[in-house]
């Protein structure tokens, strides 16, 4: 969908990094890893983000939970019961006891449509949830039968409202889903509805290595009820070597038709690995753009502040942000926020690291941009 080529880039290669279950290992002596140890790794957010944050996007109220997870020691929180209480929706807690938690799955996690409208998972700053390497984490879409159709718009119903808060997302990986669904989220494919994130963290999680329309390695977004805004608050993608995510396009998030609100957020060591843009370059399986963030579509809206984007890579366009509105309505909004040093295209003519149509506004306030 992708209007716009330049030349095709060598494809990047891969460091590999620790799987789940392994420790990192510096000359023999073992280290922390985070994504075996929820108490390492950078937190969620950043420092500098001062933003306000509405009402709208503010945390989930989970003092009268629907379904507690755990009963209070580490065995008790599984994979099982996890898988189960989100098939169950409401509002989920969890209980593994006083220190910090792995639950690794070996199946996403899925929303049923007809369990909410308020869908709540809350992992108190506490749990993790690994897909070690093996699966995509959770997935929602409003529009797969096998998931319960409540309306005759699927790809427009206003449930149901999905809030992700106090959780890490840790080696999730969409490509082992099946071809229809490899297309991007590793963490979380959230389709139709309406879906909100907040203070989470996600590390390591991929999609789809190539393919021109394909992307997402954390998360993947379609179709929210009514074109509303999704909200991205005080969460981190990355943040540190080793920690990124990846696909094809969008390293960080990706999506089509979706207007996003990032505030107080971190985006770093992502990387678009495809290569050949969109459309296609003759030759090439397509994608390379978004380091960061991948934005297609119409008549979309991106709006950052209070968010630091550094460090990210791509093959092709957008070392940090790719902004395509295909019938030119769409615009962006960048307000206290901090890129810089990120590696890869662009094409937009004022602003290096961002790749969109040159009739696509940005209003620029108080923020850095570098080259």
């Amino acid at each position: 969908m992708l209007l716009h080529r330049l030349a095709v880039l060598a494809s990047l290669s891969l460091a590999g990094s620790p799987g789940c279950g392994e420790t990192g290992d510096q000359g023999g002596v073992d280290v922390p890893n985070p994504l075996t140890d929820p108490d390492e790794g950078p937190p969620a957010g950043t420092d500098e983000g001062e933003c306000t944050v509405p009402a709208e996007a503010g945390l989930a109220d989970v003092s009268n939970p629907t379904t507690v997870v755990g009963d209070g020691t580490p065995q008790s929180c599984t994979a099982d019961a996890t898988i189960d209480a989100v098939a169950q929706g409401g509002i989920i807690t969890f209980d593994c006891g006083p220190d910090p938690v792995v639950i690794t799955l070996d199946r996403p996690a899925k929303i049923f449509n007809d369990t909410g409208p308020e869908i709540v998972i809350d992992g108190g700053g506490l749990v993790t949830l690994s897909g070690a390497g093996r699966t995509r984490i959770l997935y929602m879409d409003t529009c797969d039968e096998a998931q319960v159709w409540t309306t005759p718009m699927c790809n427009n119903q206003d449930h149901p409202r999905l809030t992700v808060q106090n959780l890490t997302f840790v080696d999730g990986n969409a490509t082992a889903e099946g071809e229809e669904l490899s297309g991007g989220g590793g963490a979380i494919y959230a389709r139709g509805g309406r879906l909100k994130v907040l203070n989470s963290r996600f590390f390591n999680n991929e999609c789809a290595s190539v393919g021109q329309d394909v992307g997402g390695g954390a998360i993947r977004a379609f179709d929210q009820y009514n074109g509303q805004q999704l909200y991205l608050v005080n969460s981190t993608f990355g943040g540190e070597p080793g920690l990124g995510n990846r696909g094809s396009n969008g390293g960080g998030i990706s999506s089509i038709g979706v207007s996003w609100t990032i505030i107080n957020s971190l985006f770093s060591h992502n990387e678009a690995v495809g290569n050949g843009a969109n459309p296609a370059a003759q030759g090439t399986p397509g994608g390379g753009s978004g380091g960061a963030i991948y934005n297609d579509g119409n008549t979309m809206t991106l709006s950052l502040c209070g968010t630091t984007i550094e460090h990210n890579r791509v093959n092709d366009h957008g070392s940090t942000i790719i902004f395509v509105s295909n019938d030119h309505t769409g615009n962006m909004r960048i307000e206290r926020s901090s890129i810089i040093n990120n590696e890869g295209g662009t094409w937009y003519p004022n602003y290096p690291q961002i790749s969109g149509h040159e009739d696509t506004p940005i209003e620029v306030i108080d923020s850095t941009i570098g080259p």
